[in-house]
């Protein structure tokens, strides 16, 4: 499935998502989201390293699109827990990825275009971005997956705050509630992203994939359940080619190079 507000490239190991609605601050509607799930699958098999996620014209995304856009949007006759599961599924395959993940927020995050920014496995913003779960004010409650995301980042009690009240919250409190990565100058996002993602695509990417799922199944799993999950992926590791150039390299005084085998 494609979709024209939904923008896919690769320049090598790095892949890029762009959502771009021009006037609509990138708010989404169905067919966008299930774009965006289809394209994290074929991202996944890609052969890409890292996934850089974000929005054009000067904003993230403003989440779903309630009243619509008739010239894109497919009109689909369904119950809606049928498409709200289909939500769920764009989450999960963005947040499912085994290769990590960098959200670049510029200008608004809001509703479920916030918790597709958490979906992501890093997230670095401007001095302009600004974020609300929104629902309340719309009198919704929480969607693509930001009961879930939202208390990982930042605990139960400010993620309650902030789906209470549906504040909407700077970059500097942001970066006080420990959601973001790095609050970076108007106009750097680019180039800062860039730098980490071209750091996170020359790395081992199956050791990375493994670390990220280490991660991820951390806080849903015992010291024991760890350490045992820890030495299972090691010892794939072990077996790699990658990692016996890493030794060698690290023997020889230079810098390894990983091709994911």
């Amino acid at each position: 499935m494609s979709h024209p507000g939904v923008r896919v490239s690769n320049d090598g190991p790095i892949a890029k998502l762009v959502l771009d609605r021009p006037g609509r601050k990138n708010a989404c509607t169905g067919s966008m989201w299930a774009a965006i799930g289809e394209a994290a699958r074929e991202i996944a098999v890609s052969g890409a390293r890292v996934l850089v996620l974000t929005g054009a014209n000067d904003d993230f995304c403003a989440g779903a699109d309630l009243v619509g856009d008739p010239a894109i949007e497919e009109v689909q006759h369904t119950h809606g827990l049928h498409a709200m599961r289909s939500i769920g599924d764009s989450v999960m395959s963005v947040h499912q990825l085994p290769i990590p993940v960098i959200a670049a927020v510029d200008g608004v995050a809001v509703g479920a275009g916030f918790g597709l920014a958490l979906a992501a496995d890093l997230l670095y913003c401007t001095e302009r971005s600004r974020f609300s779960l929104i629902f309340a004010k719309r009198g919704l409650s929480l969607d693509y997956g930001t009961s879930y995301l939202l208390p990982q980042r930042v605990g139960l009690h400010h993620a309650k705050r902030l789906a209470f009240t549906g504040d909407v919250i700077g970059a500097a409190e942001a970066d006080r509630l420990g959601f973001v990565n790095e609050v970076v100058p108007d106009g750097s996002l680019e180039s800062t992203v860039a730098a980490v993602a071209e750091v996170i695509a020359g790395g081992p990417p199956l050791a990375l994939s493994m670390t990220k799922r280490l991660l991820d199944n951390a806080a849903h799993s015992t010291l024991a359940q760890s350490t045992e999950a820890e030495g299972l992926a090691q010892t794939v590791n072990f077996s790699t080619s990658d990692t016996r150039n890493a030794m060698a390299a690290f023997a020889e005084k230079r810098d390894p190079e990983f091709k994911g085998r």
